[in-house]
């Protein structure tokens, strides 16, 4: 979340980075996107050739740091500032100058991961999500396509008032329980998809609910009460259709006769959530703090100091509390974190930010600036899709910026739908592939620590129904309501 001031600050400092002050030229480009296209063909055949994703980005980030510096474009050094890089300045006044494979990684995004995952672990431990999860089981009567709905919804709601990330993270683990407890394991699939899905989803539903809507929306002039009245309709009509196509595509059967739901009743009336409570000091210490770690995130902006620090510093300060209670076995849950998540993360980011130097999103963005000439209508259909399919493979928020850009450049107006456009093109591309968006990514992490095996190539088998369903309604919702 971010404080008015922060958003326009947010823009300018993001948006020269799509376009770098240096100028290599177009064989050059063509190099960059090249690797970039290999990298996701290797991640596509990462079953195939048996390597995980952390190494196959780390080797790609390697390859393309050297390559940045035999063709002279990265910031190194003194001459860091003229090629796009704004030095940082300590408390002494002295130039501070990091290396591109440092300051190209989101760490925001990556101490999110690792602070709500040890916040979610630790919490675990005190049956605090066994016994919502078992609640909510309850009040879904055994019914699978009631448990999913109330699921989902909550990812769309959590997604929107969080992060996706976060929400992802917190909603699969209560789903994990449920589907265990009422003996359906084999529905977790559906349901873990579906909520990565959602995640996309209601990160449209508020002008803070993702970066790529406080670049653009700050851009166009679009203030916080207009975005949430034009984006609601179309994320209340998505939300249930994702669920029901949820449902549909894997098969999650309600409980249809008298019978099949006394006999749901009697199972879930058997459930004692009190069971998992060993520490009934400890279960409701982990509620308050779920408690405030919810109502802390959901209102950082307006925090004084917490909307510097933005909310990994958040996620990473209540794990910290979280941990005093087993501070002497912290190692235990430093074990669980799942680091090949995190080590893919920022070798994936270290390369988007070296395409960027290589002007790989430039060049995506003048063949973007045709389809933008062919008119609101036609031409903002096809930039809705090709914002989709560019964001799906690269980093959304650069790309989202550099949209902007061309389109303030270009006197566009505010209230032009060109701008929804680019708004839910990035946004929904993320459910194109599991690189397309960090809480997709975090499904499939989920999905594979329960034994499912989904790789890239199953993932974009699996989501593309779901993916196209999402960019049509859009491109149908752009074009003719707004």
């Amino acid at each position: 979340m971010f404080t008015q001031d922060s958003l326009s600050l947010l823009v300018q400092s993001v948006a020269p980075s799509a376009h770098a002050h240096h100028a290599p030229s177009l064989g050059v480009t063509l190099l960059f996107s090249a690797l970039l296209a290999g990298l996701i063909l290797c991640l596509a055949f990462e079953e195939k050739i048996h390597a995980q994703k952390s190494l196959i980005a780390g080797l790609f980030a390697v390859v393309s740091l050297g390559l940045g510096v035999a063709f002279d474009l990265l910031p190194f050094g003194p001459d860091a500032a003229s090629k796009g890089a704004a030095p940082l300045t300590n408390a002494f006044g002295e130039v501070l100058y990091h290396p591109v494979f440092v300051q190209g990684v989101d760490w925001g995004v990556i101490g999110i991961i690792l602070g709500a995952s040890l916040f979610v672990d630790v919490a675990s431990g005190s049956g605090l999500f066994t016994w919502v999860a078992l609640k909510l089981t309850k009040a879904s009567g055994g019914d699978p396509v009631k448990l999913l709905w109330s699921y989902g919804l909550m990812t769309v709601v959590f997604s929107a008032v969080l992060n996706n990330v976060t929400a992802m993270i917190i909603i699969g683990s209560l789903t994990v329980v449920s589907l265990e407890k009422l003996g359906k394991r084999e529905l977790l699939l559906g349901f873990l998809l579906t909520e990565g899905l959602l995640t996309n989803v209601g990160g449209l539903l508020t002008l803070i609910s993702s970066v790529p809507n406080i670049i653009v929306g700050t851009a166009a002039g679009i203030s916080f009460g207009s975005f949430f009245v034009t984006a609601a309709p179309f994320v209340v009509v998505t939300s249930a259709g994702t669920i029901w196509l949820g449902v549909r595509r894997f098969g999650i059967k309600g409980l249809e006769s008298d019978s099949e739901r006394a006999e749901g009743a009697a199972l879930v009336a058997q459930f004692d959530e009190r069971e998992s409570i060993t520490d009934p000091a400890f279960f409701k210490f982990s509620a308050v703090m779920l408690g405030l770690f919810i109502l802390t995130i959901a209102s950082a902006s307006a925090l004084p100091g917490v909307n510097k620090l933005g909310m990994a510093f958040v996620a990473l300060s209540f794990a910290s509390v979280m941990l005093i209670k087993f501070k002497s076995e912290v190692s235990k849950f430093y074990a669980g974190v799942d680091w090949d998540l995190l080590g893919f993360f920022m070798a994936l980011f270290v390369v988007i930010n070296v395409m960027e130097h290589a002007q790989v999103l430039s060049l995506i963005g003048e063949g973007l600036k045709h389809i933008i000439g062919l008119g609101e209508q036609v031409g903002g259909g096809l930039m809705l899709v090709a914002a989709g399919v560019f964001s799906s493979v690269t980093d959304n928020i650069p790309l989202a910026a550099m949209l902007a850009k061309i389109l303030g450049a270009q006197g566009t107006s505010g209230d032009s739908s060109l701008w929804w456009s680019v708004i839910f093109g990035a946004n929904l591309g993320g459910n194109l592939t599991p690189i397309g968006s960090a809480s997709t990514l975090v499904a499939v992490t989920m999905m594979n620590k329960q034994g499912l095996k989904v790789g890239f190539g199953r993932f974009v088998g699996l989501a593309l129904p779901f993916a196209l369903f999402h960019i049509a309604l859009a491109v149908i919702y752009v074009v003719l309501f707004l």
